[in-house]
């Protein structure tokens, strides 16, 4: 957006202008009382909305498989364990049983917990089994006439070692034991949606209580993820802060003038204010992703208003007053301002194609945003300085900065230069080659072991860490499901399917181990026939099926219509997962039958592999429209294809470093990142409208094309510049979270930021005289006046 020049100007007043500077008080109160209304919207209505479901692809067919077990009360591999460490000695203490009893009675009360499948060594369904000369014999892992006392410690140990529960609720070493509850989604008493973050808080809560009493939990799930997501969120809000306050030192420098550095941090401000009530009177939460967006509508907000102020400042200093420089600072930047936030809004509307509902929400909240900018920066902006004068510190700077020769631009203006033009052209190709080349590895989904939310050293990922360090089972679980007939899934065919169908996954690189129903009726069948092991093997007599699932708690959903497979995975990596759904849909379209069928899939890594499969998918898609959309309205503003080029290529170029950078930083594509490119390319195209529309207008008056982009650059160059440090300013600041995956947004959109500056200021000029020629006059360039240069 370019500052008022005189040789442009018109003097008639449009409507538009007229209806605003006519009625400034109207208008004003206007805003107030807008303001007003949505702030108390935001305060009564504003929720933070933390569902599960808004996390995943709800359309895919793992997750509507998933889903329909759940309400089948099946497993859904949504689960929180709980290692209870002991600090000294091991698990066989009075003092230590009594704590783990205490925790189990709590945890069984915490809302959402599917309290009939828990799972601790204080829980009925955790039993031992034995072969002795009088038959076969069991019981619960904790007897009923269990008293503390040494004896009954000996006999809980020997119990423990019969149960085969050493490795998955039993730590290897004896020193902890984990209390496992499955979760429901909804709350069976309310129906409503499980609040994740109080569930972290009660928790937290049962960490705290218990580490007084000198035990250590190691808590990790999927709930817990969402739990410490939010807890990080809060220190988003000193992010905010010290971005504020950055920028103000910054403008106060870029326009000598408190009242000018005041006056568009107010109304960026209000900018915020109202995209977050017109959510709340919506309908719309904050979410883990949309609660970042406030900081990129303030950023654009004060992009934009220091165009607006840079522009007063020149109208000012070329003596008009207050009124008539707001007034010809309004005509001159609205239409090109507005074209500019279209821009920004639609880019992040293509996000909409990815059928994810928190990508989608960020996108509806990004766009609500720049909508809102449009109003306070375009509009309620000039208006407020229309009654301000600016400082004559300001008003001087102005003048001194249009009457010297900056040497600093004579030098960059050198870029459109015929010599050095070749020289831009064969970097940015090297630079589009390398990056295509290193991008080449980027890799789809989560490349890091415990939650990548998360930083290594986080205390959910030390817990995960302990967790995968003293027992044999994976926090990584895969579910495949065996849908048959009601009271099928004990028949040897569907057993016989399940055994072999866990016999071809353990062979499958990157999964440990499997566990089903078969799992327990084999170890029964055993022990049956006295411990042999070559009984260790399905009966073809039902009556023996029958009776050898009977302690299967938990591995066939009520009515025996569907049994889970849970895979063990080393980890969640795109490969393995690729490798584990390949092998299962390998497997099932061999071995599926009209009366049994393996369908996908569950547990945190089936979640995260159909989430996968969805962003590989839609991540081409994505491109395509964010730049289909944005060139269409480049084409509509400049009536010109090469014009479009000028401007695309730069943002192209910088797309592909980032993801070349990606993968140099070993940063997936994921949820978190995927909306980057998106966001990127939406408000980096600002910097090209900028400069090309100005350029343009000088190309138009006859000049040549380096003489036209050094007075480009004298007008805009340094609102573009200050534009490109307050973007970055304003997301840089995320580098610093405690939470990985907004550390990792703020690393990519501050290199775009920085790098769809450079590019428009260093590839477009070249990218014009090599597409427009070296003497482009008006009837070259395009074939009518671009609405930006009005």
């Amino acid at each position: 957006m370019s500052s008022f020049n005189h040789s442009s100007y018109q003097g008639s007043e449009p409507i538009m202008e007229r209806m605003i500077f006519n009625n400034r008080l109207r208008v004003c109160l206007f805003f107030l009382l807008v303001s007003l209304f949505l702030t108390w919207k935001l305060v009564t209505g504003l929720r933070v909305d933390a569902s599960f479901q808004k996390m995943v692809p709800l359309q895919h067919p793992f997750i509507q498989n998933m889903l329909r077990h759940m309400e089948e009360g099946g497993n859904s591999g949504n689960t929180i364990r709980i290692a209870v460490a002991a600090r000294d000695g091991d698990i066989f203490s009075a003092e230590y049983m009594e704590l783990l009893k205490q925790i189990n009675d709590e945890v069984f009360y915490l809302p959402g917990v599917d309290r009939a499948n828990m799972k601790s060594i204080w829980t009925p369904s955790v039993r031992w089994i034995e072969v002795t000369e009088e038959g076969f014999t069991g019981g619960p892992v904790i007897p009923e006439y269990y008293d503390g006392t040494r004896a009954s410690l000996d006999l809980l140990r020997e119990n423990i070692l019969k149960s085969g529960q050493v490795g998955q609720i039993i730590a290897n070493d004896f020193r902890s034991s984990i209390v496992s509850a499955p979760l429901f989604e909804k709350k069976p008493e309310t129906g409503e949606n499980l609040d994740y973050q109080y569930l972290s808080d009660q928790l937290e809560e049962l960490r705290s209580k218990y580490a007084e009493k000198g035990v250590d939990l190691h808590i990790t799930g999927i709930a817990k993820v969402f739990g410490d997501l939010f807890e990080g969120v809060k220190a988003i809000v000193w992010f905010f802060i010290i971005a504020i306050g950055v920028t103000s030192i910054l403008l106060f420098l870029y326009s000598r003038c408190l009242k000018s550095t005041i006056i568009p941090l107010l109304t960026s401000v209000t900018a915020v204010v109202w995209q977050m009530g017109l959510l709340a009177t919506l309908g719309y939460g904050l979410d883990l992703y949309s609660v970042l967006v406030p900081f990129l509508v303030f950023a654009i907000g004060v992009s934009h208003g220091v165009q607006i102020i840079n522009s007063i400042s020149v109208e000012t200093a070329q003596g008009a007053n207050s009124l008539t420089a707001a007034r010809r600072t309004f005509r001159t930047l609205y239409i090109p301002g507005m074209v500019a936030l279209i821009s920004d809004a639609i880019g992040f509307l293509t996000l909409l194609v990815i059928d994810i509902q928190v990508i989608q929400d960020l996108a509806i909240t990004a766009s609500v945003g720049v909508a809102t900018i449009i109003l306070t920066n375009l509009v309620l902006l000039p208006v407020l300085m229309s009654f301000i004068k600016v400082s004559k510190r300001s008003v001087d700077y102005a003048r001194k900065s249009q009457k010297e020769e900056a040497k600093v631009w004579k030098v960059v203006a050198k870029l459109a230069s015929a010599k050095v033009m070749p020289v831009s052209i064969l970097i940015a190709l090297l630079g589009f080659a390398a990056g295509a080349y290193k991008a080449t590895d980027l890799k789809i989904g989560d490349l890091d072991p415990g939650a990548p939310e998360f930083h290594p050293d986080s205390r959910y990922n030390l817990d995960n860490l302990f967790i995968n360090s003293n027992y044999s089972t994976s926090a990584d679980l895969f579910i495949t499901f065996l849908e048959t007939q009601p009271e099928g899934c004990t028949s040897y065919p569907v057993m016989d399917a399940i055994d072999r169908y866990m016999w071809h996954m353990e062979n499958v690189p990157g999964v440990q181990s499997a566990l089903s129903l078969v799992t327990v009726s084999k170890q029964v069948i055993k022990g049956l026939n006295e411990g042999s092991m070559k009984w260790q093997s399905l009966s073809r007599n039902p009556y023996v099926l029958n009776s050898s699932v009977a302690s299967a708690a938990g591995l066939f959903n009520t009515n025996c219509s569907s049994a889970p497979v849970i895979l063990f995975l080393d980890d969640h990596k795109a490969e393995t997962l690729e490798r584990v759904v390949k092998a299962t849909q390998d497997f099932a379209a061999i071995n599926n039958t009209e009366d049994y069928q393996f369908v996908l899939a569950s547990g945190n890594s089936g979640v995260e592999a159909a989430t996968n499969e969805v962003i590989a998918q839609a991540q081409n898609k994505m491109l395509f429209w964010v730049y289909a959309v944005v060139s269409i309205l480049c084409l509509i503003t400049f009536r010109s294809v090469k014009a479009v080029l000028c401007i695309i290529i730069p943002l192209g170029l910088t797309s592909v470093l980032c993801q070349a950078l990606m993968s140099y930083l070993g940063i997936g594509v994921k949820v978190a990142t995927l909306p980057v490119i998106a966001l990127g390319v939406g408000i980096g195209v600002d910097y090209g409208i900028y400069i090309y529309s100005r350029l343009e207008s000088f190309l138009k008056q006859g000049m040549s094309l380096e003489e036209a982009y050094y007075s480009t650059l004298k007008i805009t160059g340094k609102a573009v510049t200050f534009t490109g440090v307050t973007l970055a300013i304003g997301v840089g600041t995320w580098i610093f979270s405690p939470l990985k995956f907004q550390a990792d947004m703020g690393i990519l959109l501050t290199f775009m930021f920085v790098w769809n500056m450079i590019g428009a200021i260093w590839l477009l000029p070249a990218l014009a005289r090599l597409l427009l020629g070296s003497k482009a006059q008006g009837r070259n360039v395009s074939s009518a006046t671009p609405a930006a240069s009005v």
